[in-house]
């Protein structure tokens, strides 16, 4: 490479059907656009993927755990004619695979088939309550399709990433979306946040507390260090009296003073704490 020569452009791109991330080189003489399709080299073999954006250091810093690999070229006609084929594909050998799970009786459920991009291995995703011993479905299934074949078992979360569409707000689901990794949420987040507790409207496809209430919980958590916490005594114009409640985003207190009156107050009406 010459002094004048600029390094290849890396590109973060989304790929594989657990939507990894990661920084992929493209040829100097390629033309990548946001949005197109890409065949890429990654340590499972060649697969296909969906380009991000250039991968600049900010971008790769949001990455917790980046794939890494090349970019081979901007999908033409044929590529996208096969990954057609290969979507086709996978529906017969989740029928096939599900076939053989019961012949060889085992307690699995496939979710999910992907059929690697250039035929190097093909991943069942299974739910199973405990570990499972497929040596035996393996090697059916290496005999079935002539290829690596790979299992992997997932939670309830990983099977709302692979399968779910829509949430209870219209949009996507963020698991399958933007998301990179599955953060912790817990009820706590829920009863700061004031959610309802009904567990049928805080839990998402997976089943489990919304991934959304993780989103916020930082926000929630600066604001209410800002404001007196419940059972300090605070004065104001109106008098001295204790705090019975937050309303942490509108900054708001809810006041009894000592003569009895309740009054919802600004945040900055308190001029000091006892």
């Amino acid at each position: 490479m010459t002094p004048n020569t600029a390094p290849p452009t890396p590109y973060l791109v989304r790929h594989g059907s657990m939507r990894f991330v990661g920084a992929f080189t493209a040829p100097e003489s390629a033309t990548v656009r946001r949005g197109d399709v890409a065949i890429l080299r990654t340590e499972r073999g060649l697969e296909s993927g969906e380009v991000l954006c250039p991968a600049t250091p900010q971008a790769l810093a949001a990455i917790p755990e980046p794939t890494r690999g090349d970019l081979v070229r901007v999908a033409t006609v044929e590529d996208r004619a096969k990954i057609a084929h290969i979507a086709q594909l996978q529906k017969q050998q989740y029928e096939i695979g599900t076939k053989l799970v019961n012949q060889h009786r085992l307690v699995m459920q496939i979710v999910d088939v992907e059929y690697i991009f250039g035929g190097e291995r093909l991943v069942f995703y299974f739910l199973a309550e405990g570990r499972v011993d497929f040596r035996e479905l393996v090697k059916s299934m290496a005999r079935e399709f002539h290829t690596r074949i790979e299992l992997r078992q997932i939670g309830v979360r990983d099977e709302a990433k692979l399968l779910a569409d829509y949430g209870d707000c219209g949009k996507p689901v963020c698991c399958n979306t933007h998301m990179v990794v599955m953060p912790p949420v817990s009820m706590r987040m829920a009863k700061l946040q004031k959610s309802t507790l009904d567990p049928t409207k805080i839990s998402g496809r997976c089943g489990r507390l919304k991934c959304c209430l993780r989103f916020e919980q930082d926000v929630y958590e600066e604001f209410q260090k800002e404001l007196p916490p419940i059972g300090a005594r605070v004065v104001t114009e109106k008098g001295q009296g204790k705090v019975l409640a937050q309303e942490i985003l509108a900054r708001r207190l809810l006041v009894e003073f000592e003569d009895g009156r309740r009054l919802p107050i600004a945040a900055d009406e308190v001029l000091t704490r006892l």
